[in-house]
């Protein structure tokens, strides 16, 4: 399989310079933090109102919470492991890595997080966020109280679910579009010095 082609696969990617002038700021804002275009700015502008309601959820989501961002990855990355999206896991497993400072978590988590080198609050936290994407309607009261004894706040748990509910609607629209990682994510944070 060739990750190297096309942003996405399924829908046209728009013309930069067909976007409209506030896309495309926040494209090139994106590009000069990261030292490259990742695929899902570009994807997601294919529809613009679409774009920016996105990103702006996307960044209250890992700005106004109660969890650190190693641990919004770490839902990332077992959320859209369990939904098998390899855009996701790519680009925040790199994530991950990088705000972990762990090169070896994200494998561990997207693949199953029940073994990965975590602790015992990051296990329930995860617990929760794939219960959550594989049987929403199974998440009972006794499933925050448990979050709670592992020291979870009552507003952590509902950053909990709200990270873990968004990506998998993100999952699912990279899913429908085929959006490929950027060659780039595969290598991020392998190094511990990162």
């Amino acid at each position: 399989m060739d990750d190297t082609g096309a942003p996405m696969r399924h829908f046209q990617v728009p013309d930069r310079e067909d976007l409209p002038d506030d896309v495309r700021e926040r494209i090139d804002e994106e590009t000069d933090r990261a030292g490259f275009t990742p695929n899902v700015f570009r994807a997601m502008a294919y529809r613009p109102s679409h774009f920016r309601a996105f990103f702006e959820y996307h960044d209250a989501l890992v700005e106004d919470t109660e969890l650190e961002r190693a641990e919004i990855e770490m839902i990332i990355v077992a959320v859209s492991g369990d939904n098998h999206c390899l855009y996701c896991v790519v680009a925040h497993g790199a994530l991950l890595r990088i705000h972990a400072e762990a090169p070896r978590l994200a494998e561990q988590v997207a693949t199953n997080h029940r073994t990965a080198d975590i602790n015992e609050a990051h296990e329930a936290m995860l617990d929760f966020a794939v219960k959550l994407t594989e049987h929403p309607a199974a998440v009972d009261e006794s499933d925050l109280e448990r979050l709670e004894e592992y020291g979870f706040s009552r507003r952590a748990v509902w950053d909990i679910g709200s990270v873990a509910a968004f990506f998998n609607l993100s999952n699912r629209l990279a899913q429908l579009a085929d959006i490929r990682p950027n060659e780039e994510f595969y290598d991020l944070g392998r190094d511990a010095d990162e």
